[in-house]
Order: structure tokens, then C-alpha cells, then sequence
């Protein structure tokens, strides 16, 4: 879930950069196009636009999207006179096991395959990458590839999203919006460009800072009811659930029940990791190398030994930041065992309480969930199919339901209930930079430039982000009714709303 719609900061196609500039200025936003450069080269912590050129060029292609580019030249040709689908040898050249026996071959042949137009005829613009990760727009889709660490580098994870243009479910037409407080100016036109642009039954814009908050709200509930979607709905936050985890951490490592540099096990006692060496600010820093379970849900929430094993494999990279739903299940089961509650009651009274966060909880069954959104895919059709609403196996990863406003509130307030210094180290990198620069603090993923710092996942059903600006904490929220990503968002709302 951590990291599942926002991939950690990459290098971005030089010709969407070029596009983006362009948009910039015939927007107003600024008077010549030198100005947009210099200014989005500076979002990607670059001085210049000619630095940011030569970043990129430095390393265009990578593992994800050099696989990517294997499906595109491989399957184009499907239902072409001649075309022979790969054989399953050649699939488990490009594909791991894991992936293959999810999908099996001749079902995964047969889905790309129906995608051979678009992938023989469309443009493909790589949005953003990594050495993993590659996250691309191709046809009217948006395909997220993510590949093994090591050689031959086989995709773990290939999504293909539709976009705004692909949808044709009337259903979306004339979209109710709900405002709640004062809404920054360009924030509904973010909105309003976001729905179409991405393909959205609904959205939620959030921020706030020392003055208040705000929340903005497009979209359905639920399009088959034709409920609108208000600031009372409640939203399942996969990935940004680690930010109460996290800060239920650092809140016994202020209390000194725990420390940092301690091993993990010294502390976990219904289970415990298989490398007894990991510390608990490993964890936090994404830089374990903790397996993760293929199951998500569930439905009612595990016992997490019984769930994940009474000793977890840790066969990840250790020391290199690879984000883990397995690590964060840890640590939440950490903060079990040292309070002796249950990892909900424990974030809860840590965390949920301290904040007055009184519209959030953490559901044990479906039916506790509440007044809450239907999630949705869309399919290549363009029609929204509801995705029944789930427990996630994982609470201390994805478990935690809640308002707009409140994770705000959760944003603006996690560090009132720390020591000063502590809060700054949650801030601080733990690792060198990653691929484009980024960083790691104790949870907190943070940018090259090391102003923002950001909580991020996404799941079948939802995408949520959190970010906040370090220097004053000032935060915004999106949050998606399903899977898709959310940096073009992001995106404009920090440069709309955070930078003054």
C-alpha cells in the first residue's frame, strides 16, 4: 500500500517537462516560457533547466521501463497476421514468479493483447520513473510498471488505469461539488481539471495550516445511489495509515518505553523478524528489507501472526529504501506489544484521541466502516464497477478510515504530541538520496530540495496522499475513490497553494 499510486521522486520525461512549461505559460501562470523552465526545474530541487536536461539524460531508460518497452514491442502486434503470443518461458523472462501465478500466462496474454491498438498506435510519455518504477500514459491509459531489485530486473507489478478520455459512463456528468471552510482560489480549478483529466467518480482536496482548514469535495459517493460526495463521507488511507503508526512510535520512544537504535525484536512478542539485527528506526526509514504478504484483505482484521507468520522473512535489500507493507505491519505490531493492546486501541488512544481526530477509526469489519465512499475501477470500456469495500489485513499500513478534515488535522498536529527535537528527526533523511534525489526521515518520505515530505498508497479501491511542507508543516490531502496517481495533482496544489 505505502507507495502504491506515488512513486518515490524519479526523473520525468524531458518532453512532458517541455509540454508543461508550455501549459504554464499559455495559462498566465508565467509571462515566458525561460521563467516556467527555471521554475520547474527548481520543483525537481534542480537549479536550472539545462541541470535538470542533463539529469535527465543521464539515465532515460531504466529496468521498469526498459520491460515496459519489451510488452509494448511484444504484444503490438497481437491479432496481426503472424503474431505468435510469447510462450511461458519467454513470459518468465520478463515477469516473476509470484506475478505469473497470479495472473497466469494465458490469461495475461490474452489481457494485453486486447490493448494491442493502443499500444501499436499511441504516444508513449513517461511521466515519472525510477530505476524500479516506471509510471507511463500510452492510448488513453496510465500504466504503472514496478520491477525486482535484482538482475534480470522482472516486473513484479504491471497496472494499465484509464484516464479521463476513456470514460463513458454518464453517470459522472454534472459532478455535485462541497466546500467546507475557506477554499484557496485555484483549488477548484484543480479540481475540476483533475476529475477530467484522470477519470474520477470522486475527489477530495484538503489543506490547512496555523489559520484553519479547508476541504473540497467533486464527485459521487456512490453513482448507482447518485449520492454526492460531501466532507462527511469517510475514505479508507491506504499508505497515509503509517503516519499514525509512525507517530505512535516515536510517541513510546518519548516516553521511553522503546529507542530508536534498539533491535525491533528486543520489543515485538507475538512475533518476531527473522533477522534479529533490524532496528526500529530501520523500520521506520523503509530500509528493513521486510517481506510483505500477496493478501491485503481480509474480512475481519487477523491476528498478524497468525496472518504474516510467527517469524517474518526479511529477504528485501537491506540499508536501500524500498518501502514495505511487512515492515509497517511490524511496527504496528510493535506498538501492540508494548502497550499491550491492540494495535487500533493503542494508535487510538496514542494518537486518534490526543488530536481529537473524532471522525477517524480503525474498522474491524465492513459493516463499522460507516458513511463512507464506494470505491470503483474503471474499465477499459469507460463504466465504473464498484469494488466492494474491504478490511485491509494490514491496520497499521492501510486500516485507518477518515475524513478530509481530519487528516489535516493529523498533518498539521502529529507533531504536538513529540519533543521538538524528535519531531525535527522525523524530518531529518536517515539514508543517502535515492534515485532523483529523494530521502527518507522516520517514515516520511521527503523531496530532493528536502522541503516536502509525504505519506502516500493506494489500493484497488482508493488513492490517498498527505504531504506536508517542513519548514511550517502546512499540509494538504488527496484522496481518490480509485486507484490512480495522483501526481499531477500533487503537483499543481504545491504550487497553487504551499509555496507562499
Amino acid at each position: 500500500m505505502p507507495g502504491g499510486s506515488r512513486s518515490l521522486p524519479g526523473r520525468p520525461n524531458l518532453r512532458h517537462l517541455k509540454l508543461e512549461a508550455k501549459r504554464r505559460v499559455a495559462a498566465g501562470e508565467f509571462p515566458t516560457l525561460h521563467e516556467a523552465q527555471v521554475a520547474i526545474a527548481r520543483e525537481h530541487g534542480l537549479p536550472s533547466w539545462a541541470v535538470l536536461k542533463q539529469h535527465i539524460s543521464e539515465d532515460q531508460d531504466t529496468h521498469a521501463l526498459d520491460q515496459l518497452r519489451w510488452v509494448i514491442s511484444r504484444f503490438a502486434g497481437a491479432g496481426d497476421p503472424g503474431w505468435t503470443p510469447p510462450a511461458a518461458d519467454e513470459l518468465e523472462q520478463h515477469f516473476d514468479d509470484r506475478f505469473l501465478s497470479a495472473i497466469p500466462p494465458p490469461a495475461l496474454i490474452e489481457t494485453i493483447s486486447k490493448l494491442s491498438q493502443d499500444l501499436r498506435d499511441g504516444e508513449l510519455v513517461v511521466l515519472r520513473q525510477t530505476p524500479l518504477q516506471a509510471y507511463v500514459e500510452l492510448g488513453g491509459l496510465q500504466y504503472i510498471a514496478v520491477v525486482e531489485a535484482e538482475p534480470p530486473h522482472r516486473l513484479t507489478g504491471l497496472r494499465g488505469l484509464p484516464v479521463g478520455r476513456r470514460v463513458h459512463d454518464q453517470r459522472t456528468a454534472n459532478a455535485p461539488v462541497r466546500t467546507e471552510g475557506e477554499v484557496p482560489a485555484p483549488v477548484a480549478e484543480i479540481a475540476e481539471q483533475a476529475f477530467a483529466e484522470l477519470g474520477l467518480a470522486a475527489l477530495l482536496l484538503a489543506g490547512g495550516d496555523s489559520r484553519g482548514t479547508w476541504v473540497l469535495t467533486r464527485g459521487w459517493a456512490d453513482l448507482d445511489r447518485g449520492e454526492p460526495f460531501d466532507p462527511g463521507h469517510r475514505f479508507p488511507t491506504p499508505g497515509v495509515t503509517v503516519l499514525v503508526t509512525a507517530t505512535a512510535v516515536l510517541k513510546l520512544v518519548a516516553d521511553g518505553a522503546i529507542s530508536l537504535d534498539s533491535k525491533a525484536n528486543d520489543h515485538l512478542r507475538t512475533m518476531r523478524l527473522a533477522d534479529d539485527t533490524i532496528t526500529v528506526r530501520e523500520l521506520l526509514s523503509h530500509t528493513a528489507g521486510v517481506d510483505s504478504p500477496t493478501e491485503i484483505y481480509a474480512d475481519t482484521v487477523p491476528d498478524l501472526a497468525e496472518f504474516m507468520g510467527p517469524v517474518i522473512a526479511c529477504t528485501g535489500p537491506r540499508g536501500i529504501v524500498q518501502p514495505s507493507n511487512g515492515g509497517c505491519a511490524v511496527l504496528g505490531q510493535l506498538v501492540a506489544d508494548v502497550t499491550a493492546l491492540p494495535y487500533a486501541e493503542a494508535a487510538t488512544r496514542l494518537v486518534l484521541q490526543p488530536l481529537k481526530l473524532n471522525d477517524s477509526s480503525f474498522p474491524a469489519r465492513t459493516p463499522d466502516i460507516g458513511r463512507a465512499v464506494t470505491g470503483y475501477q474503471l474499465t477499459l470500456e469507460g463504466r465504473f464497477e464498484p469494488v466492494p469495500a474491504r478490511i485491509p489485513a494490514l491496520q497499521a499500513v492501510g486500516g485507518l478510515w477518515s475524513t478530509g478534515a481530519d487528516l489535516v488535522r493529523l498533518g498539521l498536529g502529529w507533531s504536538s504530541l513529540l519533543p521538538e527535537v524528535l519531531a525535527h528527526e522525523a524530518f531529518t533523511p536517515q539514508t543517502d538520496p535515492g534515485p532523483g534525489g529523494g530521502r527518507v526521515g522516520l517514515g516520511w518520505i521527503i523531496t530532493p530540495r528536502g522541503d516536502v515530505a509525504t505519506h502516500a498508497g493506494g489500493t484497488l479501491d482508493a488513492t490517498a496522499t498527505l504531504t506536508t511542507r517542513i519548514r511550517d508543516q502546512r499540509t494538504h490531502v488527496v484522496l481518490t475513490s480509485r486507484l490512480i496517481p495522483v501526481n499531477s495533482i500533487e503537483t499543481r496544489l504545491l504550487r497553487a497553494w504551499t509555496n507562499p
